[in-house]
């Protein structure tokens, strides 16, 4: 039976779009696999790690009638990798194993069981679908994701926080030791909601998502959150626990304001972090009246200094920061200026956007 056939690049488009999920080695052998279902026409490829969940649908040429096998993922893409984009391929089934030919080559590969494809069992308990575009929800996440943790044992910190009520869509995200916020309008009113979306689920939407128009449809439940978009379906596990009170967390009413070029003010950064140690990222600001000062040292005695003019009156303060989490928030804006807001020495420091309330960077000073 002729299973499918279409040319290189639609089909490898098709499974790239499923297969970022899917690990090379794992404990459960078919979780390699890409679960293939046929129906006519219409073939559905399904990808899981247990916790995610992706499923997407194309219409292609082949046999009429129904199939389905799950065959490697990565495997099938490797081989479509080095055929001619515009070569004709065709995916054939013959006695448990899947044969895929394109111009004078053949590969004959070994499939298992569809029914042994552990599909993710879906939640009953789905609250209300609301739409955001696309490239709404892929900016938000561009803006906070950076500031998740990494394997941090307070896991509930390995992930972004959605923070869904009324007509607003918040996302926070943090690792202790900095914080970031984004939010967003929505078109129509939903009842509050807040889900912790892991880390892993967080990196396949940004690679998902399009700038291209477009909306994406969400769905929470209590231990679930379901997406479609773009002829996809996306069901992943969420974070259980309790996430910081971010309200607390972002200051308020700083008494020191200054306005900052951010690309000036992140190559003075950068420039700066050549000079600093690979263990201690440190770098001190010293902020006073027309003038931002930046400087830097490590253990081969080596020193950085660099300077901004700036137009400030108010008090003289210096203050130390791990440069890396400064230069991440920076590169992760478009906007011309940014607003860096401080009260002393020893609290923690506030980035936010001239004229837009919809972002907020809290970063935390460090001894120097």
């Amino acid at each position: 039976m002729i299973v499918l056939k279409t040319t290189q690049e639609k089909i490898l488009a098709v499974l790239q779009s499923v297969s970022g999920i899917v690990e090379r080695r794992h404990t459960l052998p078919i979780l390699a696999n890409v679960l293939i279902r046929k129906t006519g026409n219409s073939i559905q490829l399904t990808t899981s790690d247990l916790e995610i969940q992706i499923r997407t649908t194309a219409a292609f040429d082949g046999d009429e009638g129904n199939f389905t096998t799950t065959v490697g993922a990565r495997k099938m893409i490797d081989i479509l990798r080095t055929m001619p984009t515009e070569q004709l391929v065709a995916l054939e089934s013959s006695q448990n194993k899947l044969i895929l030919k394109g111009g004078k080559s053949k590969f004959t590969l070994q499939t298992m069981p569809a029914e042994d494809f552990p599909l993710v069992q879906e939640s009953p308990g789905f609250g209300p679908a609301f739409n955001v575009p696309q490239k709404t929800l892929k900016d938000l996440l561009g803006q906070v994701s950076f500031a998740m943790a990494v394997h941090d044992i307070r896991y509930y910190l390995n992930g972004i926080l959605f923070v869904v009520e009324g007509k607003k869509l918040s996302l926070v995200a943090t690792d202790g030791h900095r914080l970031a916020f984004a939010s967003a309008t929505l078109d129509v009113e939903v009842p509050r909601q807040e889900v912790i979306l892991p880390r892993k689920t967080v990196l396949e939407m940004q690679r998902l998502l399009s700038d291209a128009d477009g909306f994406i449809e969400m769905q929470f439940a209590s231990n679930q959150a379901k997406f479609s978009f773009g002829g996809m379906e996306f069901v992943t596990k969420l974070v259980e626990g309790k996430f910081p009170d971010y309200n607390r967390v972002i200051p308020k009413n700083h008494k020191n304001s200054i306005m900052l070029g951010r690309v000036a003010l992140l190559s003075t950064l950068q420039r700066t972090a050549i000079l600093t140690s690979d263990k201690f990222k440190g770098v001190r600001l010293n902020i006073d009246p027309g003038s931002l000062r930046v400087s830097s040292n490590n253990a081969e005695q080596e020193e950085a200094n660099d300077e901004l003019d700036i137009d400030y009156s108010g008090d003289s303060i210096e203050i130390g920061f791990n440069v890396t989490y400064l230069i991440d928030a920076l590169s992760n804006m478009e906007q011309e200026m940014v607003r860096l807001e401080l009260s002393d020495n020893n609290s923690s420091a506030l980035f936010t956007i001239p004229e837009n309330a919809n972002f907020k960077y809290v970063v935390m000073p460090m001894r120097i």
